[in-house]
């Protein structure tokens, strides 16, 4: 009957595998894959949801297509994945390539020409099959360092045509040597009610942890009771990258049997944002630590946590005596393992719980409304991950609604009410986030003397008038001088408050694209002969902030056409 029920559970084991194709794909690059980033890795406010492949520090790197497909969709941001390009494969996944400097071939001549016909820098455009055919192998762009990106490097993604799932990239045979088993740096015990009590605190406890003899830790003995959880500090090396990566899969057990896990094989855009409740937030905004939490005092709907007991929650009663074990591992199933004898104890906590009550109670699946003189937050059920008393007070203009600590999953309203201001400065004000003296611009929407924004950030909040028109610099005057040699023109432009909202370039009266890097303030126009005249031509440029201030910047330069 063993046998059987083994040989049933295998069958039901192998029918759940998905047989992901291991030979379709080639690298993006042709230099070695080296990475600087992997999959599932933790990122502020997101779970990475592909590979980073190093480009050697530079930019300029020819950039390849996997496989056979097809174009799909082209974006170009100033934000995000800058420039990136989709290619839809026969296989039933969709490549992604992301923080491009720049497309070749027909591809670029699409964007340009997407570009002039929209006005705009920015764009977005999806394409039939037969469209722009793609080779396996073919040079679809350069690599570079647009949009989000903090350096140079190729962002690279494989996604379910199906579903639009991200899937883990090792799965499809991407030859990455790694022989290192993953590291623990630390391990936390959490309390998880008023009720418990681990080693006489009712606040979260490091442990210490001792190396063993076989690569294994085993945690110094823990007294404890009522409901406790564990979190750990954890990363993981390749053999090439030379840095630091997230790890694959944990799994915690108690009496030999998995209570909790969670695994990075696939991932789900809109759950990105549950690594905020997946670590320890106050931690890490104080301390820059990520502890793991493997449990959850109230469940999310995260997709990754695969085995899920009681919420990865131990209750230390009366005669509990034994050992658990975290196993941490990485794709290659090089493993890491601590093992943590826990034993009861009846010591009352002599280190209190950290908790100021308020009267402004946050419950974490019900909505809350909080007011104060003119100043009100809306809270929808769903907004925090777990319950907490707010600080939710007025002083100087300026609402203080907690502090940052507390993550939030999605947005809520704030409301100012203010009829000292004419309509025509209305037009000029915006609630802005406050963080000592910056002043983050947060949109608008002004209804009478009512002023509303919605925020993902605790923190101060108040209005601010931008009557400030924002500022357009050239590094070198170009007026009337002869620039033929010149192969592009380079301005920066900059607003204090409210920030760019818009930008516009003319030349000779003709609108003409200008590339824009928030990032650096840059704005790059690379001249086209086509669009200049002999001699004398005429630039213009038009640069409107959040709140509609403008600046016109104008010069004249020359130019010869002649070879």
């Amino acid at each position: 009957m063993r046998i059987v029920y083994l040989l049933l559970l295998n069958s039901l084991f192998s029918i759940a595998q998905i047989d992901y194709p291991k030979d379709n794909f080639r690298l993006p690059l042709d230099i070695p894959m080296q990475l600087s980033g992997n999959f599932g890795e933790l990122r502020p406010n997101h779970f990475h949801a592909g590979f980073d492949f190093k480009t050697n520090q530079q930019e300029g790197l020819n950039v390849y297509a996997v496989a056979d497909g097809y174009i799909s969709r082209i974006k170009i941001s100033n934000s995000g994945y800058g420039k990136a390009l989709y290619i839809t494969h026969k296989n039933g996944f969709t490549t992604v390539y992301g923080h491009l400097q720049k497309a070749v071939g027909i591809i670029q001549e699409k964007i340009v020409s997407i570009q002039y016909s929209e006005k705009s820098y920015e764009i977005e455009a999806f394409f039939k099959p037969d469209e722009i055919l793609i080779k396996q192998g073919e040079i679809i762009a350069i690599s570079g360092n647009t949009g989000g990106s903090e350096g140079p490097h190729l962002h690279f993604e494989i996604r379910e045509n199906k579903t639009e799932k991200i899937v883990n990239p090792l799965f499809f045979g991407l030859d990455l040597k790694d022989t290192k088993p993953p590291i623990i740096s630390s391990l936390m015990v959490y309390p998880v009610d008023k009720n418990s009590v681990v080693k006489q605190s009712h606040r979260p406890i490091a442990v210490n942890l001792s190396l063993q003899n076989d690569g294994t830790y085993l945690a110094e003995k823990i007294s404890a009771s009522g409901k406790i959880g564990f979190g750990i500090s954890t990363s993981d090396f390749d053999d090439v990258s030379y840095n630091q990566n997230g790890t694959y899969k944990t799994v915690l057990f108690s009496n030999g049997k998995p209570i909790f896990k969670y695994e990075f094989d696939k991932m789900i855009f809109d759950e990105a944002r549950y690594v905020n409740a997946f670590i320890d937030y106050e931690r890490y905004k104080k301390s820059h630590q990520r502890v793991q939490k493997l449990f959850m005092k109230i469940p999310y709907n995260w997709s990754n946590i695969k085995e899920n007991v009681n919420n990865g929650v131990l209750d230390i009663i009366p005669n509990f005596n034994g050992v658990q074990k975290i196993e941490v591992s990485d794709f290659f199933e090089n493993i890491t393992s601590i093992s943590i004898p826990i034993s009861y104890s009846p010591d009352v906590a002599l280190v209190p719980e950290i908790t100021k009550t308020t009267k402004y109670l946050i419950k974490a699946n019900a909505d809350a409304n909080f007011e104060k003189d003119n100043f009100s937050a809306f809270f929808p059920s769903g907004t925090f991950y777990d319950d907490f008393y707010m600080n939710f007070n007025v002083k100087d203009d300026t609402l203080q609604l907690h502090d940052d600590t507390v993550p939030a999953h999605s947005n809520f309203t704030i409301t100012i009410i203010d009829p000292k201001y004419s309509e025509n400065e209305r037009k000029k004000i915006f609630i802005a986030s406050v963080y000592g003296s910056k002043l983050n611009y947060n949109s608008t929407k002004i209804v009478g003397s009512t002023f509303s924004c919605k925020s993902k950030t605790l923190g101060q909040f108040k209005l601010v008038q931008d009557t400030v028109a924002p500022k357009v610099v050239i590094s070198k005057s170009i007026e009337n001088k002869w620039i033929t040699d010149k192969k592009s023109i380079v301005l920066k432009i900059f607003d204090d408050l409210s920030g760019i909202k818009s930008y516009n370039g003319y030349i000779n009266d003709k609108w003409v694209l200008f590339e824009y890097e928030s990032k650096l303030n840059r704005l790059t126009h690379i001249f086209d002969d086509n669009l200049l005249l002999e001699g004398s031509n005429k630039l213009k440029l038009i640069v409107i902030d959040n709140v509609g201030n403008s600046t016109i910047f104008e010069t004249k330069f020359n130019r010869s056409q002649k070879k």
